[in-house]
């Protein structure tokens, strides 16, 4: 197995799949964002890093002799006039300017080349640990009924008009109607908002409705940035009254599984694989 230069944002994805190359025998150096990774990642081989420190962090991947990179994690867009490149990263600043005023997905799509440029082929997070992502169907005890079916299709629907936008990957839907849209906020603040509507347009615990679609943008580059679910997202769905949760096969990745399979089934909600 090729060894995995594993390039750490926050949450709990880097940690998962540092942790699953280590289980499976396949050699892998973190280069910790600083500001972002979690502490846990010190426990592997690498390097603390600025988000603009490119030559810091290709430079300890090629000491460490890695040949591909994947990248994880949450990482907030960065103020690009208080960032402190190296040389590195300052011959890379105006291209990420330019692809920044495009959108983050020219921007994730523009990092990507410079790591390919200097030789690295990219994995993603789906590639490192193949069952990270959800499959088609049901996953769990719990499947979306007849009644659901207009939300699903709304939902994702909408969540794919955002995505258009390059604004977000979610969406909420209840009854045929949109409740929220997610933009720059994430997905937890999105139910956040939801769980403060009136009770009149959204779910409850005795009775839950609506769903929370999550999808890739259109034209989106696979191998970054594919949207995420774990228990934090069961705990919030089911907070604001929804019956379930929707998502792409292949394309959402679902951390933490067993225990994000568990609270599902516990709180009643449906985690659902809806092919294209």
């Amino acid at each position: 197995m090729r060894k995995l230069g594993l390039i750490a944002g926050g949450g709990g994805l880097p940690v998962t799949l540092a942790g699953h190359c280590r289980a499976v025998g396949r050699p892998v150096f973190v280069i910790r964002l600083r500001g972002f990774a979690d502490p846990a990642l010190a426990d592997f081989e690498g390097v603390d890093a600025g988000i603009a420190e490119l030559g810091k962090g290709i430079g300890a991947l090629r000491r460490s002799r890695c040949e591909t990179v994947c990248f994880a994690g949450k990482v907030e867009r960065p103020d690009l006039r208080n960032i402190r490149p190296d040389l590195r990263g300052l011959a890379a600043l105006p291209g990420a300017i330019a692809a920044a005023s495009k959108g983050d997905d020219a921007l994730l799509a523009f990092l990507l080349q410079e790591f390919e440029k200097e030789g690295f082929s990219i994995e993603g997070a789906h590639q490192v640990m193949a069952d990270l992502t959800l499959g088609e169907g049901p996953l769990g005890r719990h499947a979306p009924g007849e009644r659901h079916l207009i939300d699903i299709h709304r939902a994702l629907d909408a969540a794919r008009a955002v995505g258009r936008l390059d604004a977000g990957q979610a969406a909420v839907s209840c009854d045929g109607l949109i409740l929220a849209l997610e933009a720059q906020e994430g997905t937890d603040a999105l139910l956040e908002r939801v769980a403060g509507l009136p009770a009149a347009i959204r779910g409850g615990p005795d009775d839950p409705r609506g769903v929370l679609a999550k999808a890739c943008k259109p034209g989106q580059e696979l191998r970054v940035d594919l949207p995420t679910i774990g228990p934090g997202t069961i705990r919030r769905a089911a907070a604001a009254g929804l019956a379930g949760i929707v998502g792409e096969p292949g394309r959402l990745l679902v951390l933490e599984r067993d225990e994000t399979i568990r609270l599902a089934d516990e709180l009643g909600l449906f985690i659902f694989g809806e092919a294209p």
